[in-house]
């Protein structure tokens, strides 16, 4: 059953979004190519959009038993995967150039993360359906919509679609990015100081 709803519009910085139960946010180590959604951490998932900057309407729900599957079909298939609840809200924020910027907006309440008391030691399943009425990614509006769907559940294996061979040397690419060392992106120039005075 429908415990709890929040429906808002996200305005998107380049690089999708993280959302589940932490605020302790860091850029993922891998990005999962092929797919909708991937672990970001144990307690939090990144979601890759078709709109690369602009809104995305965004709706979460928290269930406190799986949802029947959404009828109709305007949604691309759903993909699921399993989050621990360290914190007992639902925390979003969007991935910038950069940055990461906290993205639940200040006048919807904080929604609860669904708990099911003893049980599951506070794993939760999260279903992503997505939507984009312009399909290729790009900036502006894409009239792309997602819903995400929370209930307590027992951890369990993913469900994504396959990816192609293109999807894995993406993901080995952006991994071989992250493990390069922070320095190794910084140039030292010396300045030349001199005892001269204009």
């Amino acid at each position: 059953m429908l415990v709890h709803a929040s429906s808002f519009t996200v305005d998107l910085g380049e690089n999708g979004y993280l959302i589940g139960f932490t605020d302790d946010y860091d850029y993922p180590r891998e990005m999962p190519f092929g797919w909708r959604c991937g672990p970001a951490t144990e307690a939090n998932a990144v979601v890759l959009t078709t709109t690369d900057t602009g809104p995305l309407q965004l709706t979460v729900q928290v269930h406190d038993a799986p949802p029947a599957p959404e009828p109709g079909g305007d949604w691309e298939p759903a993909e699921e995967l399993s989050l621990r609840a360290d914190l007992p809200r639902v925390c979003l924020a969007t991935l910038e150039q950069g940055d990461i910027l906290d993205a639940w907006p200040d006048d919807e309440p904080p929604l609860q993360a669904p708990t099911s008391p003893g049980a599951f030691d506070g794993w939760v399943r999260m279903r992503l359906y997505c939507h984009a009425d312009d399909p290729e990614p790009g900036i502006g509006d894409h009239g792309e919509r997602h819903l995400i769907q929370f209930w307590p559940a027992p951890e369990a294996p993913p469900i994504h679609p396959e990816i192609t061979e293109e999807d894995r040397q993406a993901r080995a690419d952006y991994a071989a990015d992250m493990a390069i060392p922070v320095e190794d992106y910084t140039t030292a120039y010396a300045a030349p100081h001199t005892d001269e005075h204009d």
